[in-house]
């Protein structure tokens, strides 16, 4: 079966990770294994659907796989990531843009690309157990996969919440949030996979669903409204700093621990993204970013600090985000020329 199990049963087209020691982290040959099958179905009259799932309770999926590109990036050779990223993003693009019904069954920890398989399809699925995530400024990444597209259209500010700070959403925030569509308890979720293979009745999904357990973030709306409303990480760091509340010392304390130059080009690729409000905008966007991440960001230096050493210490390349210029942010997020991201094949 290998870490990861594509097959066709009855009418769906099947894929199940399938590395649960790992948190089912999402490797490069994955997302080729999984690019390939969509190509194959798309075109397959017998196939009315696909349904992705993964083994283990604790996570549908913890994040991409990004030893190698650690490993590859300390040497010197960006290009391995840069590949990577590049081809990633094309999946979730294919994702997003699927013709037929793509449902997604999430329980757990579901962050970063386990978001970018996941959360960009038409049925997304969350339990009792399912907490999502868009973690990445704490290794000097910003939201990518096309997660910069979901933050953008969550409610009010939510985006750059949420996209700074890395908060874990429960499935009631997840729905709140526009990441999730559906609740439905974990223990009916084998019956309802196998009723989906023998039918391709999607409608089984709306029948099964329950309601969806009550929003915490929607208690915080407007403290997230007012104090991210700025139009540059540091208006909303003044707007932190100004107000004394549980709220604004949380997020300050948050916010202290991330890359502050991964923050605030976050910040501005949620603005960006709202304005175009396409997965192909989010994709390129981010993209940018990533391209530079190792060689001119923090990317090296965060995933030494939380993954390789676990000091939890890194030396980010700035000492806060108010010691992050505008121009740092314009830099990491110029055009990439005949290096940008294509979609296309």
């Amino acid at each position: 079966m290998g870490d990861i199990n594509i097959r066709k049963v009855g009418k769906c087209g099947r894929i199940t990770l399938n590395r649960p020691k790992a948190l089912n982290a999402l490797s490069y040959d994955n997302c080729l294994a999984i690019e390939k099958a969509l190509d194959q179905w798309r075109d397959d009259n017998s196939i009315a659907m696909v349904v992705i799932d993964a083994e283990g309770d604790k996570a549908f999926c913890a994040g991409g796989d990004i030893q190698v590109m650690y490993d590859t990036a300390v040497k010197g050779d960006f290009d391995y990531g840069r590949r990577f990223w590049h081809d990633e993003y094309r999946l979730n693009a294919k994702i997003f843009n699927y013709p037929k019904p793509y449902a997604a069954f999430m329980q757990g920890f579901n962050m970063g690309g386990g978001v970018g398989v996941s959360c960009h399809g038409s049925h997304r699925i969350v339990c009792e157990t399912s907490r999502i995530a868009m973690p990445e400024t704490g290794i000097g990444l910003v939201p990518d996969v096309g997660g910069s597209l979901l933050l953008a259209r969550a409610p009010g500010r939510l985006g750059e919440f949420l996209g700074t700070t890395g908060g874990r959403m429960d499935a009631g925030d997840a729905i709140y949030a526009g990441f999730a569509d559906y609740f439905i308890p974990y223990a009916a979720w084998p019956a309802l996979i196998d009723a989906l293979e023998q039918s391709g009745d999607w409608a089984l999904i709306d029948a099964a669903a329950q309601p969806a357990p009550e929003a915490g973030l929607a208690s915080q709306q407007a403290d997230i409204d007012r104090i991210f409303a700025g139009e540059t990480h540091r208006d909303i760091l003044r707007s932190l700093q100004h107000e004394n509340s549980e709220f604004t010392a949380k997020t300050l304390k948050t916010l202290a621990q991330k890359s502050p130059l991964a923050v605030a080009c976050a910040i501005e690729i949620c603005h960006r993204v709202r304005a175009g409000d396409t997965i192909d905008k989010a994709l390129r966007e981010e993209f940018k970013y990533t391209w530079r991440a190792a060689e001119h960001g923090d990317f090296i230096e965060g995933i030494r600090a939380l993954i390789i050493d676990k000091d939890n210490a890194p030396k980010w390349r700035h000492a806060g985000l108010a010691e992050v210029s505008d121009l740092d942010v314009v830099n990491m997020l110029l055009p990439l020329g005949d290096k940008a991201l294509k979609l296309e094949e």
